[in-house]
């Protein structure tokens, strides 16, 4: 007897429980999946949202979240998805080749149908060998060991010594109920780095929407001054911390070190089995940092279909045409760069 058909349909707002429930029991799927973004996308970002998801016999089997990026400076976009590390199509292992193949049709005419330059799929695994990649970026995903102190030795000695020396510091790690305290290290970092701020308001939705499974963790000095803060999300058994700041302090006290420690003995406690450290450009100082953790460099595969530029673009701050920009912004005042900023970023994606 022959299959049911696919069929593509769009996500309404009474699709939306059955849509996360796929997502969360899908093994391809990623916290970056869930239908929440396509409200964070269109109301902080204003971009125009298209989540795809092919249904058999009334049963969602496949789901693919887009997002259109539209910029005079860095062009035009169908994207899966900004803001996000992961995307792409997310199926289940049974979905069948016809569904992903029907998403995929859909998406590119779609592309068309707007006129964008480029298609990017942020996908974890490849699934075009024939498309054009970008080779900027990996990620770096580990098994947490269920007992605390199997992971403190699991960290290679010279990182361990780091841990040991934020804790002989007597720096204190704190849950914060908003991100007033992340922002600030937050925003104070990337202008340092010469690169825009998100908006605060990016960050305290992402805090509203998701609840307990976003959490911002901040770590202080004994005294209370604030040296290091980040925000993480909490996805099945895995733990991901995202967003990240620090004090120009926090180096010389191994603040970064026991904030991520920390982060990993809670996660450890309360069960959680993988940590995610994210994506990173290879070659940067983060790149490096996590790899000295024992973290071992996936490889993403960001596949592009293109139909109006001849290559993958790179619109970031590896990128040399950016360097007289990056030099300029970091002599930004912070408040002149947490006002500007948002309205740059949200066409960065």
């Amino acid at each position: 007897m022959d299959r049911l058909p696919v069929v593509v349909k769009t996500l309404a707002s009474a699709d939306v429980p059955r849509w996360d429930a796929f997502v969360r029991r899908c093994p391809e799927a990623t916290f970056f999946h869930l239908a929440a973004w396509q409200r964070i996308t269109e109301q902080i970002f204003r971009h125009r949202t298209f989540f795809l998801f092919a249904e058999r016999a009334g049963e969602i089997v496949a789901v693919l979240p887009l997002a259109e990026v539209k910029s005079r400076l860095f062009g035009h976009a169908l994207t899966s998805l900004p803001f996000c590390v992961y995307g792409g199509i997310a199926a289940d292992a049974d979905a069948g080749q016809e569904a992903i193949e029907r998403l995929e049709v859909e998406a590119d005419a779609l592309a068309r149908k707007l006129g964008v330059q480029h298609l990017e799929y942020r996908n974890l695994t490849a699934r075009h060998d024939d498309w054009p990649r970008q080779d900027l970026y990996v990620t770096f995903r580990k098994a947490i060991l269920p007992e605390v102190e199997d992971n403190m030795l699991a960290i290679p000695r010279k990182q361990r010594a780091m841990v040991r020396k934020g804790i002989k510091n007597g720096l204190v790690s704190h849950i914060d109920a908003d991100v007033d305290r992340f922002f600030a290290v937050y925003a104070d970092n990337v202008l340092r780095h010469g690169t825009p701020a998100l908006p605060k308001r990016f960050f305290q939705t992402l805090k509203d929407t998701f609840g307990d499974d976003c959490e911002v963790l901040t770590v202080t000095d004994p005294d209370g001054k604030v040296l290091s803060s980040v925000l993480t999300f909490y996805f099945r058994d895995e733990v991901l911390p995202y967003y990240a700041g620090d004090d120009l302090a926090a180096r010389d006290l191994a603040a970064n070190d026991f904030k991520y420690w920390e982060l990993m003995r809670r996660a450890c406690e309360r069960g959680y089995r993988l940590f995610d450290y994210g994506r990173s450009k290879i070659g940067t100082g983060p790149y490096s940092f996590k790899k000295n953790w024992g973290f071992e460099p996936q490889p993403l595969s960001y596949e592009y279909c293109l139909y109006k530029r001849d290559g993958v673009p790179q619109n970031n701050p590896m990128n040399p045409k950016y360097r007289l920009f990056i030099a300029a912004w970091k002599r930004l005042p912070v408040g002149v760069a947490n006002a500007i900023g948002p309205h740059i970023v949200r066409n960065l994606g």
